[in-house]
């Protein structure tokens, strides 16, 4: 009988190998995590030696504004309702924006996802080219683009739209090109071998695929255009961000109304985040009975 406790040949080699790899991970990671602790203190420096005022001495204030606007909010808690109604139709305006940019940049990315997966682009040697260009939508801020658009188209909707929209095209491309990467290739083929043309290939043999994937990835990055859009309100793109920005800049006084669209924007983040974590739910694990 085989003495199984005997060391089989090789073992001992293997079992070295792999304690020395195990300690220069973690030499390796050590090392990372100095280099990272001294730039973030370096950076932080910069920083504090960069900002108008001190931080050790801001900090001890850092919740003096909330607590103004809570405390002016509390006195007018009668108002708020009001304040609500009144700034329900920038909300709206704000949805539409983040709705319309995600639609757009949806589509945009769909047909850049296909162009950039290998198996499935209709132009094999622009792969490159295309997957660049989501690299680079992705890129630039929506802040940043937004402030160009309304250099040269002026203020409103319509800059913040296409600005999201270009940011969206690119993050949602990257993660459409993953799922296309793992669809079957025979609805493709099959297709193809009764001469059916790319698009119809593309439409019959992988949308079927991967469209609950997709429209999964859609819906959150709906949630994240809600935000962007309210965000880029405050440079003058319209939408409850521009509103906000108008009643913190009047200050003292108007605090009220920026307290009431801060409620709106939460209700508004949680109330998506829930039904689009819902629907997602359902479109990646189906009805569940």
């Amino acid at each position: 009988m085989a003495d199984l406790t005997a060391d089989p040949a090789g073992v001992s080699d293997i079992r070295s190998a792999y304690i020395e790899m195990t300690r220069r991970k973690r030499v390796y990671g050590g090392l990372l995590l100095i280099l990272f602790v001294a730039l973030m203190a370096a950076g932080f420096r910069t920083a504090d030696d960069r900002n108008a005022g001190n931080f050790r001495d801001g900090i001890a204030h850092v919740f003096d504004y909330p607590a103004e606007v809570l405390s002016e909010a509390a006195e007018k808690a009668a108002q708020l309702p009001g304040h609500i109604v009144h700034f329900f139709p920038a909300l709206v305006e704000t949805l539409n924006i983040a709705a319309a940019s995600t639609l757009i940049g949806a589509l945009l990315g769909t047909v850049l996802s296909l162009l950039s997966t290998r198996g499935l682009a209709r132009w094999p040697m622009l792969i490159p080219v295309f997957r660049r260009l989501m690299d680079i939508s992705r890129a630039v801020p929506e802040i940043v683009i937004a402030l160009v658009l309304i250099f040269v188209l002026g203020g409103g909707p319509v800059p913040a739209m296409i600005a999201i929209a270009i940011h969206t095209s690119g993050a949602l491309g990257k993660l459409f090109s993953e799922v296309n990467e793992n669809a079957s290739l025979k609805p493709v083929e099959g297709l193809q071998s009764v001469g059916a043309n790319w698009t119809q290939r593309m439409y019959l043999g992988v949308i079927p695929q991967v469209g609950p994937n997709y429209v999964s990835y859609a819906l959150l990055r709906f949630e994240i255009n809600i935000r962007a859009s309210a965000i880029l309100g405050f440079v003058g793109a319209g939408g409850i961000g521009y509103e906000l920005r108008n009643s913190m800049s009047w200050g003292q006084g108007r605090y009220d109304e920026a307290a009431a669209i801060f409620i709106l924007l939460f209700l508004t983040i949680v109330i998506v985040d829930q039904l689009s974590g819902r629907l997602r739910d359902r479109l990646t694990h189906g009805a569940r009975t």
